[in-house]
């Protein structure tokens, strides 16, 4: 076990003995195959493109990207994918971004796809060979997906798309998007449908790459009559809202986990700066304002833990998780931002300095908040969520 990196967690009783072994055997496999392919701090875009797709090829080879990339919903292992969110994301950042969104990309496919669209997309997903990309967040509609101005309008045998895509992760790198358009069937979230559109069809352009504090694939997208067939459909029309949301549920709780990956190598990261950096004849650690830190940063990171295996337990369970989802991203992602803050402190000056993982983990961690549904969206949630309990 590295040092100072605490895993009694995974003999928790969510878990069963498979799982605790699937957490070892990839942390075994990232110490020796993530390291050499890690990419500079503030690199270029083409650079973390390139880094990008060589993640998502080993993460294929290896065969990781199999737990990411399931069938149908019953074959998606909620634990499993947490469990490889969070040793990922304790590794790089970008490795976890890697797996996580062929896993969102293709999530679409997997449970609402047809025998058809599943054999052609999903055994290349799994196995590295097509990056996968998650089309839903638009300039005016990113938590209000009603909002939703991108329309697809049929036109005999074919669809044909206009309006634009913002926020899309792999957006310039994938080989094919699941993209959620307008179609009309009825008013506001009951008129969207889910459309597969591959990277080089006609109409379909990358009006611009959008480079962020933790650099990852990241694009705004343009539909300009882009013609696809009905059958690229994803699901019955109309019911586009109820396939992004039922990916969503399945993704939402292992945002959660990648936060505490973060959140654990930011605690390790600072037990080790704490006994070992020298200060006033002793040891950081020997200050009691110092144990005191590190005890919040454990107890945030085992209370955030608890919440998200939690959800991803019940869910494998086959229970509904919309409110223990959000309760675990909510209280992961800031628990987070609080634990790795809590270590750049801890760091002083190195803190800041690009390139020491406390420094890369600040950056990594403040996305998180944001996507997938925001913290104030993960609380109005799980307000809904008691208030309707109330009323049945």
């Amino acid at each position: 076990m590295q040092r100072g990196l605490d895993t009694s967690y995974q003999q928790w009783p969510f878990f069963e003995a498979r799982h605790a072994q699937l957490a070892q055997q990839l942390d075994a496999w990232a110490s020796a195959h993530i390291a050499p392919i890690a990419y500079e701090p503030h690199g270029s875009g083409s650079d973390v493109d390139a880094h990008c797709r060589q993640l998502v090829q080993a993460l294929g080879e290896a065969g990781w990207l199999r737990h990411a990339v399931g069938e149908a919903a019953q074959s998606m292992d909620a634990r499993a994918i947490c469990l490889i969110r969070e040793t990922l994301a304790r590794h790089s950042g970008l490795a976890d971004f890697a797996f996580a969104m062929q896993g969102l990309g293709s999530g679409a496919i997997s449970l609402h796809g047809t025998p058809e669209q599943r054999a052609r997309y999903l055994p290349r997903v799994a196995a590295g060979q097509a990056i996968a990309a998650f089309a839903l967040s638009e300039p005016q509609a990113g938590s209000d997906v009603a909002a939703m101005a991108c329309a697809a309008r049929r036109q005999g045998d074919d669809y044909v798309l206009d309006g634009e895509k913002t926020w899309i992760s792999n957006g310039g790198i994938a080989d094919f998007y699941v993209v959620f358009a307008r179609t009309g069937e009825a008013p506001g979230a009951r008129g969207i449908s889910a459309f597969i559109v591959d990277a080089d069809t006609p109409g379909l352009t990358i009006a611009e790459r959008i480079e962020v504090i933790a650099p990852h694939p990241l694009a705004r997208l343009k539909f300009e009559g882009c013609r696809i067939p009905a059958s690229c459909r994803v699901g019955e029309a109309g019911e586009g809202f109820k396939v992004a949301m039922r990916t969503l549920d399945v993704f939402r709780t292992s945002v959660a986990a990648a936060a505490l990956g973060f959140a654990r190598r930011a605690l390790q990261e600072a037990l080790l700066r704490a006994t070992s950096r020298q200060m006033f004849g002793g040891v950081l650690a020997d200050f009691q304002i110092t144990q005191s830190k590190l005890a919040q940063m454990a107890t945030a990171i085992d209370s955030a833990a608890l919440l998200t295996y939690r959800a991803a337990w019940l869910r494998d369970g086959g229970h509904s998780v919309t409110k223990e989802a959000a309760m675990a991203k909510l209280t992961a992602t800031e628990n987070a931002q609080q634990v790795i803050d809590a270590a750049v402190q801890m760091f002083g000056g190195l803190g800041v300095v690009s390139g020491q993982p406390v420094e890369s983990l600040y950056r990594e961690i403040r996305a998180l908040r944001i996507y997938e549904g925001a913290s104030e969206v993960q609380q109005l949630i799980i307000g809904r969520e008691l208030l309707k309990a109330l009323k049945t």
